[in-house]
């Protein structure tokens, strides 16, 4: 997807191949600005007791498919569909228990007997999974239908224990627990919690954006982090790394970007570089210094613009958030957004170019 990205960069920000797909001027790809922002993930919004349930539901999902589909059947007193009900009904209580006087007290009732209805979940799943693991042959399953479905199970149970403790901590103990040891989805596990700040959201749940574009609106470097974000400046270097490993006509000229981004480092490592800084300084006496200069005082006018075109890349191809499954496929998805974007940018470009010489020939 890189390859095929770079490529078509160099066509269009070459002073020649730029003219051979209807361009008048090239792509300026010498000035970079960049932006960071959160991709949120198709999730619910993580809520402790929230997880048990999501816990218990995949286990009984998977004990049905054994019981049901493969014919396979361990000693279970009850049914897979009550255990479900008991789960939803508890569910229920604990959505209606805010609103009682002894609130807390029936909160942490009822996220007992959960944690206990979800330990017995997690034993029948178990010995579903051995019976499985011993007997798939006789089932309808091929190997690789059974592998799916034992590791499911192996997943789920796994995080029996870490969800139940982080429950305990925070109804029970009333203690908060680490961003870094929080569990925010049993189905997505490189998601982030990441403050943002802004009105009315605080913090987001998803995955950090890297964004460089050309001052035209081409998406020149983009990159989706997983379970670690380094920080902004490594971000940076890492985006030069990566534009400056293919030869191109002309290499990085300028690099602009907000505060978040500016450091001693980050001047040092563009100074090496022999690379613009127009990274916004942190300090407003140096910030109104440099605003004398033209340039800076230029691509920090345009910075503001590249808001809009996260914006765009968010809005238009994901709908404001991915609903793509799994870390891996939603770095296809937004690789895939990058391509469409640009090509939808040329296109625009060639258009307003025709509209141009329309209005010059009436």
């Amino acid at each position: 997807m890189r390859a095929l990205h770079r490529t078509m960069t160099e066509v269009v920000g070459d002073a020649f191949l730029s003219r051979q797909v209807g361009l008048d001027k090239p792509v300026d790809t010498t000035i970079c600005l960049i932006d960071g922002t959160c991709l949120e993930v198709n999730i619910h919004w993580p809520t402790d007791w929230v997880l048990l349930k999501d816990v218990a539901g995949t286990l009984l999902k998977a004990i049905r498919l054994i019981r049901e589909k493969a014919g396979l059947r361990h000693r279970m007193p009850i049914e897979p569909e009550l255990l479900a009900r008991q789960m939803n009904r508890l569910c229920i209580q604990m959505t209606h228990s805010r609103r009682r006087k002894d609130s807390a007290r029936q909160r942490k009732s009822i996220l007992r007997q959960m944690k206990k209805l979800l330990k017995r979940i997690g034993g029948h799943a178990r010995s579903h999974r051995e019976l499985l693991q011993a007997c798939w042959e006789q089932s309808d399953y091929s190997e690789k239908q059974a592998q799916q479905i034992l590791a499911r199970i192996e997943r789920m149970s796994e995080l029996i224990p870490v969800v139940i403790k982080q429950a305990h901590e925070r109804i029970i103990g009333g203690r908060q627990v680490k961003n870094t040891e929080k569990v925010l989805s049993v189905y997505e596990p490189d998601v982030q919690v990441i403050v943002r700040g802004k009105a009315g959201k605080e913090v987001e749940f998803g995955n950090t954006l890297f964004l460089g574009e050309s001052l035209e609106g081409y998406l020149l470097d983009w990159k989706l982090y997983g379970s670690r974000t380094p920080s902004e400046n490594e971000q940076m270097v890492e985006s030069l790394q990566r534009q400056n490993r293919f030869a191109v006509e002309e290499p990085i000229a300028a690099m602009c970007a907000d505060r978040g981004f500016a450091s001693r480092r980050a001047s040092l490592q563009l100074a090496q570089e022999g690379i613009y800084d127009a990274l916004c300084p942190r300090d407003p006496k140096q910030l109104k210094k440099r605003m004398q200069e033209p340039l800076f005082r230029q691509l920090q006018k345009r910075r503001a613009s590249t808001e809009g075109r996260i914006g765009v890349l968010k809005n238009r191809w994901h709908a404001g958030r991915l609903r793509s499954k799994g870390f891996e496929n939603r770095s296809i998805s937004v690789a895939w957004s990058v391509l469409s974007h640009n090509l939808w940018k040329v296109a625009k470009m060639l258009a307003q170019q025709d509209e141009q010489k329309t209005k010059a020939a009436a």
